[in-house]
Order: structure tokens, then C-alpha cells, then sequence
């Protein structure tokens, strides 16, 4: 009786949820880190759904590039340089974004940095980096944007973090701390903020064909990091498309749900880890020691990806990955 009960529960709960099931027409959203990536092609997503555009990004110039292309196919794009690990320039790029579109219906917080490397090569300036642009940047929008979506009782926010906010991964030690705390804060806030009609999604993706790899940061034996890291990155064995990510993404804030994890691969691993951490933790153990790149190299000095070509990268195993870089922005 009590299985039915719950059985019933849940499918009368589904059932409202697609009857409320949100619309972007004619909604404001604002996408952080949306000049390139993944926020590139949840705008590109959103603008076919009729939604108005804010993206906002420390280069003026790939923001420039974003909104010429957003807008050839009709979006309506406000685009504004910001620095979201910085609290002045966020309220102030808000408030842009408030006075052309009037109101903010939809805040994604998709601003992101990787940094790629052993720990013996990673410093406190990693981690620190890795903590403004994931958890104070986040929760400085947030900050931003409530005090209107409270007024209206009506919002949605989503949260982009990682299955590295899930699960530690070797070698992207300051990543997956401040993705863990994302990850945190954003179910906090879902329970909090339900009492004033706003509703938080936190998203969990693995990996993703965005061509980010070329803009991370690789420390130590930077050429092999990147090796390993573009390889996983543009496989269709380890990865999924960003522009299916982007349309599960989307649908999980049309139906508010409370966190959805990309891709089959991490998934699984997500629940294997929940239900058997040691053996998740010697697992990653084991690829750490036999198959990631050991220190030494440049140590603790920063190579982009793109400075960190080998005869491994780019090549054949990267070019899916590749050809995503060339589409989403990430070139430059």
C-alpha cells in the first residue's frame, strides 16, 4: 500500500509538473560565461524558443562575435562584459540587463574556469580562482536577481556545476571542490526559495562537446594533460554533444526539476559513488597512478589548451571536439 501510494504520488506529481511546464517565449534569460561553449549554444537554444537574450563574459570581444551570430538568426541580445567573481561588475551588468528587458525571468549561471593538473602542481591561487567563478559568482547573481523574482513571486534559476560536483576527479582537484560547493549551495537554495514561487535546477553534466578544452588551464606536463583531457572530451564513447546537453538542460527548467545529470557515463558513476564510495575512490585511484600524467613539466606555470598542442592533440581522436571548438566560439 505504502509503494502504491508513492507509485501514485509521483505520477500524480509528473503529471502537474508537464501541465506547468514553463515557457520561454517572450521570457528574459540572462546566461553567464554565454559567449562561447556551452552558454553559446543554451542561448542559440533558447532563441529558437522566442526567449529575449542577456549574455554577459570578460572578453568583449568573443561577447561581440556571440551577439552578431545570436542575432542574424533574429534573437533579441543584450550583451555585457562582466567579471562574475566580481560583486560591483555583476550588480551593475543586472541592472543593464533589468533596464533593457525590464525584468529577468531566468538566471544560468554557466560561468566557468577548469584547471587541469596533478595537486603537487596546483597553488592556493588554483583553488581561490576556482571558488570566485564557481560558488561568489553564482551566489552574486543569485543575490542579484532575487530581490525582483521574490517581488513577482516567479523565477527560475539554473545552476550549471558538474559530475566533478558529485564525484572527486583526479587532476581537477580545485574544479571539483568548487563545483561540490555549487552544488550545495544551489539544493540549499531549491528548498529555501520554493516558498516564494522561484525554482532552482542544479545541473550535473559530464562531458560535453564544447571545444572548451583549447581555454582550460594545464599545469605540469601541460601537452599530456591536454592529450588526455581533448581525447575524453571529444569522444562519442565518453561524451555527449553540447547541443543535446543544452536541449536536456533546457527541458529540465521548462519542467523544474530539481537536478539532472548529464550523460549515461556519469550517471552511473554518480550512483556508484553514492552507493559504494571506496570502491568509487580506489577506482579513480587506479587511473590516477597508471594512467594520468605524473608532475613535472612546467610545475605550477598555466598553459592554455590551445599553447598545449602534441601530435595527440589535435588529431583524430580529438576532432569532434575539434569541430565543436570551431562552431561554439572557442577558437580565439
Amino acid at each position: 500500500m505504502v509503494a502504491g501510494g508513492v507509485g501514485a504520488a509521483l505520477a500524480l506529481r509528473a503529471i502537474v509538473k508537464r501541465i506547468r511546464e514553463y515557457d520561454f517565449l517572450g521570457r528574459s534569460v540572462l546566461i553567464t560565461g554565454g559567449s562561447r561553449g556551452l552558454g553559446l549554444v543554451l542561448a542559440r537554444e533558447l532563441a529558437r524558443a522566442g526567449a529575449k537574450l542577456a549574455i554577459c563574459a570578460r572578453d568583449s570581444h568573443e561577447l561581440e562575435r556571440a551577439r552578431q551570430e545570436l542575432e542574424r538568426v533574429g534573437a533579441r541580445v543584450s550583451a555585457v562584459p562582466c567579471d562574475v567573481t566580481d560583486r560591483a561588475q555583476v550588480n551593475e551588468m543586472v541592472d543593464t540587463v533589468r533596464q533593457r528587458f525590464g525584468k529577468i525571468d531566468v538566471l544560468i549561471n554557466n560561468a566557468g574556469t577548469i584547471h587541469v593538473g596533478p595537486m603537487e602542481e596546483m597553488t592556493l591561487e588554483d583553488y581561490d580562482d576556482a571558488m570566485k567563478t564557481h560558488f561568489w559568482g553564482p551566489l552574486y547573481t543569485m543575490l542579484a536577481v532575487l530581490p525582483e523574482m521574490r517581488a513577482r513571486r516567479a523565477g527560475r534559476i539554473v545552476n550549471i556545476s558538474s559530475i566533478g560536483g558529485k564525484i572527486g576527479i583526479p587532476h581537477l582537484a580545485p574544479y571539483s571542490a568548487s563545483k561540490h560547493a555549487l552544488v550545495g549551495l544551489s539544493s540549499a537554495l531549491r528548498a529555501e526559495l520554493a516558498k516564494d514561487g522561484i525554482v532552482v535546477t542544479t545541473v550535473c553534466p559530464g562531458l560535453m562537446r564544447t571545444g572548451s578544452p583549447r581555454n582550460a588551464i594545464f599545469k605540469g606536463r601541460h601537452r599530456a594533460e591536454y592529450a588526455w583531457f581533448s581525447i575524453s572530451d571529444g569522444s562519442p564513447g565518453t561524451s555527449m554533444s553540447a547541443e543535446r546537453a543544452a536541449r536536456q538542460i533546457i527541458a529540465a527548467c521548462r519542467r523544474g526539476d530539481a537536478e539532472v545529470i548529464l550523460t549515461a557515463q556519469a550517471e552511473v558513476a554518480a550512483k556508484l559513488n553514492a552507493l559504494f564510495p571506496e570502491l568509487t575512490s580506489d577506482v579513480l585511484a587506479l587511473v590516477n597512478r597508471l594512467l594520468l600524467p605524473a608532475p613535472g613539466g612546467i610545475g605550477k606555470q598555466r598553459a592554455k589548451g590551445k599553447d598545449s598542442e602534441s601530435s595527440l592533440a589535435p588529431s583524430l581522436l580529438t576532432m569532434l571536439g575539434d569541430n565543436a571548438a570551431a562552431r561554439n566560439n572557442e577558437l580565439l
